[in-house]
């Protein structure tokens, strides 16, 4: 009895009784990093939940739990969800890669998409991400053009491969227009943290830093930087438009929507198989937001033809010569980086400061 009455309790906290899903719905749930009302990372995710809801309709309920840990609490989410009847998990953080496959062992009979992770380690589970460091490349070339400090600020999440990735990319784009850039890295070891992230915001520019880029998921750093005035800043994840077009010129876009909407019809139709998926501009899984008329003319031309040339397959964001920040050869003249290598990337490129924490 005391064990039923827990499954309830938990199922309730989760937003839906056990055993309330009809049984010709398909159940799809989603665990959340952060709160759907972040600006960022999980309300672009939240946004793809309410695109399945919109292209099934009646045939599909869905079901989410936002703002859970990375680490113990998204296994009980996840296992919880698995119980209460869904379908199809979507687990949209990195961290919870280790949670996602040990509790898709005990559940074989439903499907899990991680997002961001490398691990497929049962026939149930597959992974997702999107080529972020191509939106990378076009803020950088916009960075690069538009700083009169040369200093560019970063404020970076976690030292994991994705984010180093997206630093590398953003400084080789900003140093191809702009030769004396500087890039100045703060690591706030979060992916949502307002404070954290305004602090930061305000410690760059404090330090001389005019352009400011995240990998974060709030909107802090451009209230900053509207606060100090001549700093522009670029949205991450999602539009972030409340601060267009100044302080924020434009933004990385995170499209999840059509990729939710293929997967769930995949498992509403039998048709689900472990995949690792890659996808970026061309696949249309990253966007540019809207250039604002605070970039110059010229300047927004050239990012409009990155972008395309990007999204066409003619031009690879890391294409050599490039060296390491030890200044040993990378990629040779016209090379490219292969998916292994930028999968597990974990060095600075040749005039990044600094050191990566362990």
């Amino acid at each position: 009895m005391k064990l039923t009455t827990l499954l309830a309790s938990a199922a309730l906290a989760l937003g839906f009784a056990a055993g309330a899903v009809a049984q010709d719905k398909t159940t799809v749930g989603f665990v959340y990093v952060g709160p759907v009302g972040d600006g960022g990372w999980t309300f672009t995710h939240d946004q793809a939940r309410q695109q399945v809801e919109a292209e099934f309709g009646d045939a599909v309920e869905t079901v989410f739990v936002e703002s859970v840990a990375e680490g113990p609490d998204a296994e009980r989410v996840m296992t919880q969800m698995a119980l209460n009847g869904a379908d199809l998990i979507f687990t949209t953080s990195f961290g919870y890669m280790d949670a996602t496959n040990n509790v898709a062992a005990k559940f074989p009979d439903v499907k899990f998409e991680h997002a961001t992770g490398y691990k497929r380690l049962h026939p149930n589970v597959s992974t997702y991400s999107a080529r972020f460091y191509e939106g990378r490349a076009v803020q950088g070339h916009i960075a690069g053009s538009m700083t009169e400090s040369n200093i560019i600020g970063y404020i970076a999440s976690f030292p994991i491969p994705e984010v180093i990735r997206g630093i590398n990319s953003a400084y080789l784009h900003a140093s191809k227009v702009n030769p004396d850039v500087e890039f100045k890295i703060i690591w706030v070891y979060t992916w949502f943290d307002p404070a954290k992230e305004a602090d930061a915001a305000t410690a760059l520019i404090e330090q001389g830093a005019d352009v400011i880029l995240q990998h974060t998921d709030s909107t802090a750093p451009h209230a900053a930087a509207q606060e100090a005035g001549n700093v522009i800043t670029f949205g991450q994840a999602s539009d972030m438009s409340a601060y267009a077009p100044f302080p924020r010129v434009s933004a990385i876009l995170d499209e999840w929507g059509d990729y939710y909407v293929a997967r769930t019809r995949a498992v509403m139709d039998g048709t689900w198989e472990s995949v690792d998926t890659w996808h970026g501009i061309g696949d249309g899984m990253v966007g540019i937001g809207e250039i604002t008329d605070a970039v110059p003319a010229n300047v927004k031309e050239e990012a409009m033809a990155l972008k395309a040339s990007l999204a066409d397959g003619s031009y690879h964001a890391f294409t050599g010569p490039i060296n390491k920040q030890d200044g040993s050869v990378w990629l040779a003249e016209g090379e490219t980086a292969d998916d292994g290598t930028l999968a597990g990337m974990n060095f600075y490129v040749e005039g990044i400061t600094g050191d990566i924490p362990q």
